[in-house]
C-alpha cells in the first residue's frame, strides 16, 4: 500500500481534461497500403487523447481504417473493445463510407455487451459491434471512450493487427507532472512526448506494421512497440527495497504462536528438506485463500484482512501474499533464513529486472515467492499456488531473474526452470481393433506437473458435468467421429495429487480396410492432430511456455484372423539437443495384441526460446516426430488352411 501512495501521489492532483473534438474528420481518399504494399486493410491514423485524472485515466480513440480486400473486410469489420474489472468502454460512434461516398452511420442498437473467454477460462468483457456495410475499398472509422481505474502505470500501445499510417497519443497532464514523468518505449526508439501547448504533451510515430499471430510466439508485448509511462519522486528508488524490507520484516515477525506452531508442524523431521516440506504443506492445506476465483465477493467479505503471519496464522485464511508470509515466518521459526522474492512474469515480457529502475520492477515484478536458503543456496517456494508441485513455481515465474527483498545492496537470483520429467503426460489405452476397422477400448490420461497446474486451474470451479463436457470437446476436436462415454475426471482440487481423466472410446473407421488387409496409425494419441508449425516462413521467435514430456502407451488387440504384416520400431534418436523422440512397437507372443510405446521429451536444459532462424530447423525436427506419429501399420488377413 505504501509504495502506491508513493506513486498515487503524482497523479492526485492532475487538471481536468480538454474537450476532446466529437467531430469526425475529412475524408481523404486512398487508394492502396502504404505501410505494407500486400495488407489487406491498413489504419490510416489512430489518434489517442489520454486525460489522466487521480489513478482514473481516460483514453478518447478515433481510428480510421482503409479496407482493401475481402479479407481485410472479414478481420476488421467486427470489432471487439475489451476492458476488464470496473474498467469501462463508453461513447462508442461509429460510420461507414464507401467508395462511391455513401455514409452509413453505426446504429446504437448495434452496439452490444458480451463476454470473451480467452487462455485459461480468463473472462475479458467486451463493448462488440459489426460495421455497416462493409466492402473493398470503403473506410471505417469508428470512436471509443475507455475509462481506467487505478491506472498508476499506463501502457500506450502503437501497433495493431494491420499496420498503421499514424499513431499519435496527445496526453493531458500539469507541467510539474511531467517533470516527473518517466517513459520507456519497448521495441521502439525512446522519445520523450513533445510539448504543444500548456499541460498537452504528444508522442507520434508513423509507419508501423502489422502485428500477426504465429503458433508458439512470444507474448505480443514482447514483439511490438509500445510505451509504459509512470510518475514517481526522484528519491523513489532509495525508498522502494527498504519500505518492502519493512513490510516484509513487520509481518513475519515471530510470536510465541508462531515457535510453537512451528515446532508441531515440524515434529520430528530429520532433514533440513523434510521440515521445509511439511511447513510447505502445512501452509497449502490448512490455510484458506480468501481471494480464490472459488469464493464470492460476500465470502471474501467474512474474512478480517491480516496485518502478520500471526494473524494469518490464528484466522486460518488469507490472501496468496499472507500464506507465502506465513510460510517465511514459519520458515524463520524453524532457524531457516528466508525473504521475499519479487518475480516478473513472462505471459507479459521477457522483463530484465538488472537493468531496470525500482519504479519498473514495481510494476513488473508483480508475482510474489519466499526464498529460503538450503545447503547455502537459495530455493524458491510458493505455497500460496495450490496447483504448482512443491519445489516448482508457477511456469511463468520459472527462468526469470528474481529480486530478493533484503536489508541491504540490492540481491537477484535466476528462479530454476523445472525439467521436462516434472510436467508430464502419461496416457494409456487398452483398445481393440475389429475387422470392420472400429477401435474401441478404455483410456487413461495423467498430467503432472505444469500440465496438471493448468488442467486443474481450468477445471477446479466447474461441476463435474462441465469437466466431463470440456473433455469431450477435447476429443471431439482431435477425432471428431468419436464417441465418448464413461467419462471420469478425478483430483481436480486436489493439490498434490496429478489430474487424471479417463474414458471409454469408439472410433469407427479408425482403420482402413483394403481388400484383405487393414491400415492403422498405432499412436492413438497423436491421431488427427495436425503438424504443430504450417507456415514456411516465420518473423517472430519462436517460445514454449515450459518443458514437457510425454509418454504413451498403447495396446490393440488385433481381430481374429488377421496378422501383423509390418511394423517396424523407430528407436530413439535425439532432437538437435533440445530432446528426444523414442518410439517401440512389439507384439505379445500369442501374435495377439500390439503394444506401440512413445517417448517424446522437449525442452531439455530448460531450452523454450529459439530465434526465428532457427525456425526452419525447429519446423523440420518437429515435422519429422510429426511424420513419424502417422506412420500405419499394416494387418493382413491370414489364410483359413496354411498349407503345410
Amino acid at each position: 500500500m505504501k509504495l502506491l501512495l508513493v506513486v498515487a501521489y503524482f497523479l492526485i492532483a492532475a487538471a481536468p481534461a480538454l474537450a476532446d473534438d466529437k467531430s469526425w474528420k475529412p475524408i481523404d481518399q486512398v487508394k492502396a497500403p502504404v505501410v505494407e504494399h500486400e495488407a489487406d486493410a491498413e489504419a490510416i491514423f489512430w489518434d489517442v487523447f489520454v486525460d489522466i485524472n487521480s489513478s482514473r485515466v481516460s483514453f478518447s480513440h478515433y481510428i480510421r481504417i482503409k479496407i482493401f480486400t475481402e479479407r481485410g473486410r472479414d478481420s476488421q469489420s467486427k470489432v471487439d473493445l475489451l476492458y476488464i474489472g470496473k474498467n469501462k468502454i463508453e461513447d462508442i460512434a461509429g460510420r461507414t463510407i464507401k467508395a462511391d461516398g455513401t455514409i452509413i452511420e453505426l446504429k446504437k442498437d448495434a452496439i452490444f455487451d458480451r463476454t470473451i473467454v480467452k487462455g485459461n477460462k480468463l473472462q475479458i468483457k467486451a463493448k462488440s459491434f459489426a460495421m455497416p456495410a462493409v466492402e473493398p475499398q470503403a473506410i471505417i472509422e469508428y470512436r471509443w471512450r475507455e475509462v481506467r481505474e487505478d491506472e498508476h502505470f499506463i501502457r500506450l500501445q502503437f501497433q495493431r493487427d494491420i499496420p498503421v499510417q499514424s499513431v499519435k497519443y496527445s496526453l493531458k497532464i500539469p507541467i510539474e507532472f511531467y517533470l516527473h514523468m518517466v517513459t520507456r518505449t519497448f521495441n521502439g526508439e525512446n522519445k520523450r512526448f513533445v510539448q504543444e501547448k500548456e499541460n498537452l504533451f504528444s508522442r507520434s510515430m508513423t509507419n508501423l506494421p502489422g502485428i500477426r499471430e504465429e503458433p508458439d510466439m512470444p507474448p505480443k508485448d514482447q514483439v511490438r512497440t509500445w510505451m509504459l509511462i509512470y510518475f514517481v519522486p526522484y528519491e523513489f528508488g532509495s525508498e522502494l527495497n527498504k519500505i518492502m524490507y519493512d513490510d516484509f520484516k513487520s509481518s513475519t515477525k515471530l510470536t510465541d504462536e508462531l515457535r510453537k506452531t512451528a515446532a508441531t508442524i515440524v515434529g520430528n523431521a530429520a532433514t533440513p528438506e523434510e521440515k521445509i516440506k511439511l511447513i510447505f504443506e502445512f501452509c497449502r492445506s490448512r490455510i484458506k485463500r480468501v481471494d480464490s476465483e472459488a469464493l464470492t465477493d460476500l465470502d471474501r467479505a467474512k474474512y478480517k484482512t491480516n496485518k502478520t503471519a500471526t494473524d494469518t496464522l490464528k484466522s486460518e485464511a488469507g490472501t496468496g501474499s499472507d500464506i507465502n508470509l506465513l510460510f517465511a515466518a514459519l520458515v524463520i521459526a524453524t532457524g531457516f533464513e528466508a525473504r521475499l522474492a519479487k518475480t516478473p512474469s513472462r505471459d507479459d515480457i521477457f522483463f530484465d529486472a538488472r537493468s531496470a529502475d525500482p519504479a519498473a520492477r514495481l510494476y513488473f515484478m508483480r508475482n510474489s515467492s519466499i526464498v529460503v536458503k538450503l545447503d547455502d543456496k537459495w530455493r524458491f517456494f510458493d505455497p500460496a499456488s495450490a496447483f504448482v508441485p512443491y519445489g516448482m513455481l508457477q511456469w511463468n515465474e520459472e527462468g526469470q531473474t528474481a529480486l530478493l527483498i533484503g536489508d541491504g545492496m540490492e540481491s537477484f537470483e535466476s528462479t530454476p526452470m523445472s525439467p521436462p520429467e516434472k510436467s508430464l503426460q502419461k496416457r494409456t489405452a487398452k483398445l481393440r481393433l475389429t475387422e470392420d476397422g472400429t477401435l474401441e477400448g478404455d483410456v487413461r490420461i495423467e498430467y503432472r506437473g505444469h500440465f496438471a497446474a493448468e488442467r486443474k486451474a481450468y477445471n477446479a470451479y466447474d461441476s463435474p458435468e462441465q469437466r466431463e463436457q470440456t473433455l469431450r470437446e477435447e476429443i471431439k476436436q482431435r477425432i471428431s467421429i468419436a464417441e465418448v462415454s464413461n467419462v471420469r475426471i478425478e483430483n481436480a482440487n486436489d493439490m498434490i495429487k496429478p489430474f487424471v481423466c479417463s474414458f471409454h472410446v469408439r472410433v469407427p473407421g479408425y482403420a482402413q480396410r483394403t481388400g484383405k488387409r487393414l491400415l492403422f496409425q498405432p499412436a492413438f494419441f497423436q491421431y488427427g492432430k495436425s503438424p504443430r508449425f504450417s507456415a514456411t516462413e516465420r518473423k517472430y521467435e519462436v517460445y514454449f511456455r515450459y518443458p514437457w514430456m510425454e509418454q504413451d502407451e498403447v495396446e490393440i488387440d488385433l481381430p481374429v484372423g488377421f496378422v501383423l504384416d509390418r511394423a517396424e520400431s523407430i528407436g530413439a534418436f535425439p532432437l538437435a539437443n533440445i530432446g528426444k523422440y523414442d518410439v517401440r512397437i512389439g507384439i505379445t507372443k500369442d501374435q495377439r495384441i500390439l503394444v506401440y510405446k512413445r517417448d517424446f521429451l522437449f525442452g531439455d536444459g530448460g531450452r523454450i526460446l529459439f530465434p526465428a532462424g532457427a525456425y526452419q530447423q525447429l519446423k523440420q525436427i518437429l515435422d519429422v516426430t510429426h511424420e513419424l506419429d502417422n506412420r500405419v501399420i499394416t494387418l493382413k488377413q491370414a489364410e483359413a488352411n496354411p498349407k503345410n
